[in-house]
């Protein structure tokens, strides 16, 4: 499929989706490492929470946006675990929403060390809803047996292309920046272990890519929650 039928055409989730290379079940866990591997964003998005609940003047004006990224490590922590007990759509939409959480409040977070503070605390509430009605619109139109994963798309990928422009074009406006770098380039390992999910376990039968892509994702995560230690220490 091409990049402009993507854009033009509604698509539905691939039931193969929910089919991952390790489902072994480990002490009465179905899909064990699956589940198990979302534990550091659990720390993570709570070792988060509680920097900003504690030192919330290290957040620079925006502690609410900083909450609203954390708390979205957090809730894909128990989204993405409860999904990989018993995957199917249902349960797929309450890791998706999570992750709408993390994504947004990222986006917001880059508009105020970036762009303006005013806006991005503006900007906060409407780009989560926008983030978790995308979800359930997708949910929705699944139901009605016309998949569309056009909006939910846009929402994980498009912050993933403007954030290094913003970045680039605003340089120097942050001390964030080495940090938000090692964020996307542990987010982009993510990814691609996610994609080689089979390939990976079938090379040592240890872990497979999507599990490995839990264990990225939250070094993506911490990578922020380092950078605000720094910002605490400096």
């Amino acid at each position: 499929m091409s990049i402009v039928e993507i854009i033009l055409n509604p698509f539905a989730q691939d039931p193969a989706y929910h089919v991952f290379a390790d489902s072994r079940t480990l002490l009465g866990i179905p899909n064990f490492w699956n589940v198990v591997t979302n534990l550091p964003l659990l720390v993570v998005g709570a070792w988060g929470l509680m920097v900003v609940a504690r030192r919330p003047q290290f957040a620079k004006s925006l502690p609410y946006v900083w909450t609203a990224f954390f708390s979205g490590l957090l809730l894909t922590a128990f989204g993405s675990g409860y999904y990989h007990l018993g995957p199917d759509h249902a349960s797929l939409a309450w890791d998706r929403a999570a992750m709408t959480i993390g994504f947004m409040g990222l986006f917001t977070l880059v508009i105020g060390e970036y762009l303006s503070v005013a806006w991005a605390n503006r900007l906060l509430v409407p780009l989560l809803l926008i983030g978790v009605g995308s979800v359930y619109y997708w949910l929705w139109t699944e139901a009605r047996g016309a998949g569309d994963l056009r909006p939910f798309g846009l929402v994980q990928f498009l912050p993933m292309l403007i954030v290094p422009l913003i970045m680039l074009l605003r340089r120097g406006r942050s001390d964030l920046a080495p940090w938000l770098v090692g964020m996307m380039v542990f987010y982009a390992g993510a990814k691609i272990v996610e994609y080689y999910d089979a390939p990976i376990y079938a090379a040592g039968q240890l872990m497979s890519g999507h599990a490995l892509k839990h264990v990225l994702a939250a070094l993506a995560g911490a990578s922020l929650l380092l950078g605000l230690h720094r910002r605490r220490d400096a």
